[in-house]
């Protein structure tokens, strides 16, 4: 997508700061394709399939799969005035720089130790499901029961490494998992497409009788939770080649991608037990729903395989959320907030490195904090975690399309009113609904007492909220840093 005018400054002015000495990251290293891996690998499509959209279906029936596409169109018509303000604002903060210039500073302090919350409760807690996937795996494949512990200790070792090598290694690594969990999906739908279903195929999931029914509410917000990450594109931006095309194709991308392939595949899962019998299967026993279709029409060594790519399917989320927060991590060492350590690049690698590490230390903390209290990794650690994480990271989407009109109103730009005001205007509307729905469902994404669920809930704006006292804090002791966060 053409850039239609030059970066633009802020009606601000502030202080030139020299650029920190020493190595950098690889800029010029990713191209559109890398970025949509990182992206929609962070989604962990075969996961949120096989795992979460049984139970969409069980709650909202054949009409399922409608929810899926609605998210995906909500989530594009935020991505009009996200790209475009992309094109402006060209740091590497990402959320909080976005918020930072269109709501002010103590805004943009505020998101981005949301943003730090969010992306550290996404990642640290799918650290549970990778050991209760393993387990899972295990036992289907050798009748064995491991201990769930040492292999999230090891996933957080290969995670950190992954984050220490290149971003083209990551991106390549990424690449390969992508197409290996998506890969047996489409061979699922293959399957099931060939034998015609298991009644014939049917397009009634797509009619008005079945999308607008009472449990609709809860499929979106299921679908709107499987989108997490996907606006991390532009958290890559000194590392893209051609930034002002690149970040918004690959934001595009991703979103059109998941958008159409989570709606495809909860409808192929429909067709392979057939309209009238796949809820009853859903709500019996949704975890074993997608691994039953694949073996009737695949065969049982395909759902051998399934088992083993759910496991890679996490690792790669894993590492795409890992390399995602080391750069918040980089971007707020840059602005000062963090201290310079944590803006260290490895002299080799250009990788954050030692954001890594304080992010790895900060994931086995919690591992082993789980752990030796007897919690569970699934029902406690993914879940307790990772849906405040999930909340914080939504709740920044909808700051940053409220930010986008007040930023585009304050520059002199050549970007129509539809980017600038209609389709923010409309995000922020239907974002916020997005957020109504997971709040008033979030019994259906914890299985925790309410009173467990309003300390979830609370979280986000709680940690939002503390930014604005820090912010005064930090205008009055540092106020160089203060008129420079978050500015490009």
């Amino acid at each position: 997508m053409p850039a239609t005018s030059p970066p633009s400054s802020p009606t601000t002015a502030t202080p030139s700061v020299p650029a920190p000495a020493g190595p950098g990251l690889r800029t010029g290293s990713l191209g559109t394709s890398d970025i949509a891996f990182f992206v929609v690998s962070a989604a962990a499509p075969l996961t949120v399939m096989a795992g979460v959209a049984p139970l969409a279906i069980a709650l909202g029936g054949i009409g399922a799969p409608a929810g899926y596409l609605l998210a995906g169109l909500t989530l594009a018509v935020f991505a009009i005035g996200f790209t475009a303000m992309s094109r402006h604002v060209t740091g590497g903060g990402a959320f909080y720089a976005y918020i930072t210039q269109g709501l002010g500073r103590p805004a943009g302090i505020g998101a981005a130790l949301l943003a730090m919350i969010g992306y550290n409760g996404m990642e640290i807690g799918v650290y549970g499901l990778l050991g209760s996937a393993t387990q899972d795996t295990a036992r289907s494949l050798f009748g064995a029961d491991i201990p769930w512990l040492p292999v999230s200790l090891i996933g957080l070792a290969v995670i950190w490494y992954g984050g220490f090598r290149s971003i083209d290694f990551g991106a390549k690594l990424l690449g390969v998992l992508l197409v290996a969990e998506t890969g047996i999906l489409v061979l699922l739908a293959a399957g099931v497409l060939l034998k015609g279903g298991a009644h014939g195929l049917s397009a009634a999931s797509f009619t008005p009788e079945h999308v607008l029914v009472p449990g609709t509410a809860a499929v979106l917000a299921f679908a709107f939770a499987a989108f997490t990450g996907f606006e991390s594109t532009v958290i890559y931006r000194r590392e893209a080649r051609d930034p002002d095309r690149t970040v918004p194709r690959a934001t595009y991308i991703a979103v059109a991608f998941l958008g159409l392939f989570y709606a495809f595949t909860v409808w192929i899962a429909i067709q392979s037990f057939g309209d009238a019998r796949v809820v009853g299967e859903a709500g019996r026993n949704p975890a074993d729903l997608f691994f039953t279709a694949i073996t009737t029409f695949v065969g049982g060594w395909a759902a051998d395989v399934m088992h083993v790519l759910i496991v890679t399917s996490v690792i790669a989320s894993l590492l795409a959320f890992h390399n995602a927060i080391n750069r918040y991590g980089l971007a707020l060492a840059d602005e000062g907030v963090l201290p310079r350590a944590f803006g260290r690049i490895h002299p080799r690698h250009g990788s954050p490195y030692a954001a890594g590490l304080a992010q790895t230390a900060l994931g086995a903390v919690v591992v082993l904090v789980f752990w030796a209290a007897g919690l569970d990794p699934y029902a406690q650690l993914l879940l307790w975690v990772n849906t405040p994480g999930m909340l914080g990271l939504m709740a920044l989407q909808l700051l940053a399309a409220i930010a986008v009109p007040f930023f585009f109103r304050r520059i002199t730009h050549q970007e129509g009113a539809l980017r600038t005001i209609v389709a923010p205007a409309v995000a922020t509307l239907l974002l916020g609904a997005a957020i109504a729905l997971v709040i008033t469902h979030i019994d259906l994404f914890t299985g925790a007492s309410p009173t467990a669920n309003a300390v979830m809930v609370a979280v986000a704006p709680a940690v939002f909220v503390l930014g604005f006292p820090l912010a005064r804090r930090l205008k009055h002791t540092r106020p160089e840093v203060y008129a420079r966060f978050g500015q490009s």
